[in-house]
């Protein structure tokens, strides 16, 4: 009931939005001055594949549209944890009560940029998805720019499916694959096919990878087996004030409290079904072990992931941990790219890696590496994290992985590549929905290329482009 309160709460602030503005309330951009743009995510939180999305998207926006024609804000949770983050973009901080915040804050922008890659969707939490519509709601009240960046659609509740058809009809939502639009179509959003922005990321060097490794152990010569587990049971997260009540009283609800007025979905079978998740990673990793010498490591690619990483290290006999509470994303992505081989169910963790050639195979709670790997013709290197048989189809996979990771190299780099001109194309996209809104906005002219619309590259995805090109 909270879910719904909060929903009803955020369409209401959207449609006296509407009624502001048609009252006259809120300036427009003019020319001459910079525009105002926000960038609205789930930032702060050390979830690195949404950093570097973010960080990404701001690069990019920067390279197409001009830095000195741009005054770019981004939204945070925790503005420690996002310090040196966003090129010294102004970080604003979010409350975990947000509606009253959004109604005050977007209106003050030219345009919003919802970030979230899971932006419609029930399965991790409908306030989520109640914040990105309405950011993307309030901002096309105001008859600003209103724009979903990379976005993805899945199952939605009743209600939130009615808000976004209702409060997202004037928006532009870029998503990252076909299934989303299809989606999103249905729902009468506007959508063109894009990507998602994490390829163009470039971490600290190897050298820095290489350092933490050694000092964990590595010899410089095993191959490294990454592993980034999750917990993907205890969503979604759902706000409860008696739970909340009872924590601050009486002590219960602790290991399933998230932050503020959220909790974590717990049951019996929620712990049961974590546990067996862990074991078959366990076992499964042991069984290779005893024929394939590796040198496993743990990366967490969102704090949350601890629990998880420090769970399965313990079975492990004490492998290395990596978490990004301790590492932020530049020096956490770098570790992850001097695996050889790399086991994972967070989405980023294979889409980070895939630039430095990293065979990867994925352990999916929903539909992002699905589509993933379907698109790198490498659906068997899938499995599910609810797989009765998940023990002894992972004993099967991994030595497939090892077997075949030289030839999924060649296909890795091909796929980062065709992304980078999709993600190209989502710059062109972009430009062409803003001078719909804003005319006179000035754009760059002349001759320009596929990669005039993506921000600067690193070395090895030059080299990857004219590789694979």
């Amino acid at each position: 009931m909270m879910d719904l309160g909060l929903e009803l709460w955020v369409s209401s602030l959207i449609e006296l939005s509407k009624l502001r503005w048609m009252l006259g309330s809120g300036e427009s951009w003019q020319p001459g001055t910079p525009l105002r743009l926000l960038f609205a995510g789930y930032n702060g939180n050390r979830n690195t594949g949404a950093d570097v999305r973010v960080q990404e998207m701001i690069r990019q926006v920067r390279h197409v549209l001009g830095d000195s024609n741009l005054e770019l804000s981004v939204l945070s949770h925790n503005l420690e944890w996002s310090r040196g983050y966003f090129d010294s973009v102004r970080q604003v901080k979010l409350p975990d009560v947000f509606p009253p915040f959004l109604f005050r804050e977007v209106g003050r922008y030219h345009g919003v940029l919802a970030c979230e890659g899971s932006m419609f969707k029930s399965k991790f939490a409908n306030a989520l998805s109640a914040m990105m519509i309405g950011c993307l709601g309030i901002a096309a009240a105001h008859n600003r720019l209103s724009v979903g960046y990379g976005a993805e659609a899945g199952d939605m509740d009743r209600f939130l499916k009615s808000m976004c058809r209702r409060f997202c009809s004037d928006s532009l939502v870029i998503t990252r694959n076909e299934e989303s639009q299809g989606i999103l179509g249905g729902l009468g959003v506007p959508t063109e096919l894009g990507t998602d922005t994490a390829w163009t990321f470039e971490p600290h060097g190897p050298e820095y990878g290489e350092k933490q490794l050694k000092a964990a152990g590595w010899d410089g010569r095993t191959p490294i087996l990454g592993l980034c587990p999750i917990n993907p049971f205890w969503w979604p997260v759902r706000p409860s004030l008696a739970k909340l009540t009872a924590r601050t009283l009486l002590g219960l609800y602790k290991a399933s409290h998230y932050r503020s007025i959220y909790f974590h979905h717990d049951s019996r079978e929620v712990r049961e079904a974590f546990q067996r998740y862990l074991d078959a990673w366990s076992r499964g990793i042991q069984a290779f072990q005893q024929n394939h010498r590796v040198f496993p490591v743990l990366i967490g690619m969102e704090a949350l992931d601890r629990i998880s990483c420090e769970k399965i290290s313990h079975s492990l006999g004490g492998a290395p941990c990596f978490v990004a509470d301790q590492f932020d994303m530049y020096q956490l992505v770098s570790i992850l790219r001097q695996c050889h081989l790399l086991l994972s169910s967070r989405f980023h963790g294979v889409v980070t890696s895939m630039p430095a050639g990293v065979a990867s195979a994925g352990i999916t709670m929903d539909e992002r590496l699905r589509n993933l790997m379907r698109e790198r013709g490498h659906s068997e290197f899938l499995l599910e994290v609810d797989d009765p048989d998940l023990e002894s189809k992972l004993e099967a996979l991994l030595p497939k992985l090892l077997s075949q990771a030289e030839e999924m190299r060649a296909i890795l780099g091909a796929t980062v590549v065709r992304n980078l001109k999709v993600m190209a194309r989502m710059g062109v996209y972009f430009q062409q929905h803003l001078l719909e809104r804003y005319p006179e906005f000035p754009t760059r002219s002349g001759h320009l290329s596929w990669e005039d619309y993506l921000p600067p590259l690193s070395s090895n995805l030059v080299s990857l482009i004219e590789t694979y090109e």
